[in-house]
């Protein structure tokens, strides 16, 4: 039993990691002894389930599904349906599969049901029953569309019955139109086997595979999504994201492609995306492309009652709109896979869409309406819940530690580092912690203006706007009159003080274009400055001369950002001793500060350190987590702006 669970857990791996099988968390896998069944619980995806993933069901308790006469509204019908599920439920703290009785039904071991692109190209195509015979032979049941749930299991048992009486036994393939494909076997080799045959001979079918090439989005995009995000944020912050490639350009570059994909093909199309989507043909400047869109969006939301969760825009490519980033991916990877599957019908007779009807019962499905709410994730929320949230030089120290705190606090976070390894690692880091919202890395380079305008660019691209801006990227070369160089001076200059000034230039602009479109919506750029920006450091002017004129261009920018609701403040940490600028046997501060003989009498590292421990009131250095509780301050407030916010643990008090 243990080996056929792990066996379970191995295939639904194997199909439900490539998205050429499923997406979102769909498809479903179970196994049955005599008297048990298991099954995919609701709420676990295929590609990360583990044994306690599935929920098992008495199949002897089951069985009443087939007897009961069940209620004739049908929303009624499926409570009643859920409550006999519930009854059968052995592990009670997993919601069952409504599939499950589909599943209990095949009288094969092992049944493994995916949704997978080329077998719902000919699914969602109008001459379906045509290619049956010629492509599966006889050992294929094909069942015509049913609204999912018990209507769908009635139909499955009448055809199966009847296929059972003539053929003596299951036919291993179940085909569902506008559905998917279900696969029957004693063992998962079997089962791997048929499926591998099925693609086989879709493949030779096909007459040609859509096209895959991405296509790089146009610079426009950062006047245009920022805008389209306040148009749609109104309940909350939204993360939208855009793509674009061959598929895309090919089917939204005229009315006519359009109509190929106007209208959802699978009851998961309907879950993630909703069933109505908004194109736009408009061309011009972004202005006149934003003009026609807020008036198609308005146009929208009164006819239909929601927001929209796709957006193809003619030129720029297709936009998801995401509750947060995770839900972003996922319209994109459904609604992409739509535009796929309307592409590889067009071999089998073009594209076949559900009807209005068949629309409505999914989009009001309770059992659907649960799947939403479980991929939309969980009530908890945090303090930068789905802000977008740039911090440089966020690799390592100082910025990690921030950048790792508001990705717990629920923000996306891009770390722009000019380490690519560090960053890359860093971003692995966020990413293991399997949340809703992402993590971004972008190679920058502070002190280039190039370099901070693709960051721009990958940041709305990915995340659709910019809330905060955390310019906390710096060096540090101490020395006196006497050590420092020119060459030196200018360095630190340019990374501490000018690079303030590049990044806050292309930072705001993005904000300014949200502003325009909700003027009361408060966004943030907080320059991570230090102590030595507050009180002269000895043999240490190169720095603390750049944080000095960085507190002189915090209050300028706060008096002309002010306006747009851009809040612009400096946070100065004290000196932060665990970290790489300090502790760096090579390069670190204490080995600096010894070597250009900053602390009198001071003959070792630990001669440095003690030294600057002992100036602390708190008796310790500053911690990430200081900076972080000052930085989640700033934001959370509204009506402080200009300011330098001292965390020194004392040791630099304002007069």
């Amino acid at each position: 039993m243990q080996k056929d669970l792990q066996e379970l857990v191995n295939i639904s791996h194997f199909y439900g990691q490539d998205k050429r099988y499923v997406i979102a968390g769909g498809g479903n896998t179970s196994m049955k002894t005599a008297d048990r069944i298991w099954i995919k619980a609701s709420g676990f995806a295929l590609s990360t389930i583990t044994e306690e993933g599935f929920a098992m069901l008495d199949r002897e308790k089951l069985k009443k599904i087939s007897s009961v006469e069940y209620s004739k509204d049908p929303f009624q019908r499926e409570r009643e349906i859920k409550d006999d599920l519930t009854e059968a439920t052995i592990t009670k703290d997993r919601r069952p599969s409504v599939e499950t009785s589909l599943h209990d039904l095949i009288q094969y071991k092992f049944v493994v049901h995916l949704h997978p692109t080329l077998v719902n190209g000919l699914m969602c195509s109008n001459d379906v029953k045509d290619h049956l015979s010629s492509l599966f032979g006889e050992d294929t049941l094909y069942i015509p569309y049913a609204d999912p749930g018990y209507i769908l299991f009635r139909q499955v048992e009448i055809q199966l019955m009847k296929y059972r009486n003539k053929a003596g036994k299951d036919p291993v393939i179940i085909l569902l139109q506008n559905h998917g494909i279900f696969v029957g076997a004693e063992t998962i080799k079997e089962i791997r086997t048929i499926y591998d045959e099925v693609f086989s001979k879709l493949e030779s079918a096909v007459k040609q595979k859509p096209p895959a090439e991405d296509l790089s989005v146009k610079d426009m995009v950062t006047d245009i999504l920022p805008a389209l995000r306040m148009m749609l944020s109104g309940e909350g912050n939204k993360t939208l994201r855009i793509r674009n490639n061959k598929l895309v350009e090919y089917l939204i570059g005229s009315a006519a492609g359009y109509q190929k994909i106007s209208k959802p093909f699978t009851p998961d199309i309907i879950v993630y995306c909703k069933a109505n989507y908004i194109y736009s043909e408009a061309t011009g400047s972004p202005e006149e492309i934003l003009e026609d869109l807020q008036t198609r969006i308005t146009a929208f939301e009164k006819e239909f009652e929601y927001a929209p969760k796709v957006i193809l825009i003619k030129g720029l490519g297709i936009v998801g709109v995401g509750d947060n980033a995770a839900g972003a991916d996922i319209i994109l990877d459904v609604y992409e896979d739509l535009m796929k599957i309307s592409w590889l019908s067009e071999s089998f007779g073009g594209p076949h869409f559900m009807t209005p009807e068949q629309i409505r019962f999914i989009d009001t499905w309770e059992v659907e309406n649960y799947r939403r709410k479980t991929a939309a994730g969980g009530a908890d929320r945090g303090r930068a819940e789905n802000k977008t949230i740039i911090v440089t030089g966020a690799a390592m120290g100082f910025g990690a530690g921030i950048a790792r705190g508001l990705f717990e606090e629920g923000a996306n976070v891009v770390i722009a580092d000019i380490s690519e390894e560090s960053g890359k690692e860093f971003k692995g880091v966020l990413d293991r912690l399997g949340r809703k919202n992402q993590a971004l890395f972008v190679q920058t380079d502070v002190s280039d203006s190039e370099s901070l305008q693709h960051l721009m660019k990958k940041t709305v691209e990915v995340f659709g706007g910019l809330d905060v801006f955390i310019s906390n990227a710096g060096i540090l070369r101490a020395g006196g009159l006497e050590e420092m160089d020119e060459k030196t001076f200018d360095l630190v200059t340019k990374i501490n003080y000018n690079a303030y000034f590049y990044c806050t230039k292309y930072a705001s602009a993005i904000m300014k274009t949200q502003h325009a479109y909700d003027r009361e919506y408060f966004m943030d750029i907080i320059q991570i400055n230090s102590k030595s920006g507050l009180a002269g450091s000895k043999k240490n002017f190169a720095y603390a001369g750049g944080k000095f004129g960085g507190i002189g261009l915090t209050q300028s920018f706060a008096l002309e950002l002010a306006p747009y609701r851009i809040k612009v403040n400096s946070i100065c940490p004290g000196n932060f001793f665990e970290g790489p600028l300090w502790s760096d046997p090579e390069n670190g501060l204490f080995v600096q500060y010894l070597n250009a003989g900053k602390v009198p009498g001071a003959q070792t590292i630990q001669d440095v350190q003690q030294y600057y421990e002992d100036q602390v009131p708190l008796g310790r250095g500053c911690k990430a987590e200081d900076v972080l509780k000052a930085v989640l301050y700033v934001m959370d407030q509204e009506y402080e702006t200009g300011q330098a916010i001292p965390v020194t643990g004392g040791q630099t008090m304002l007069n």
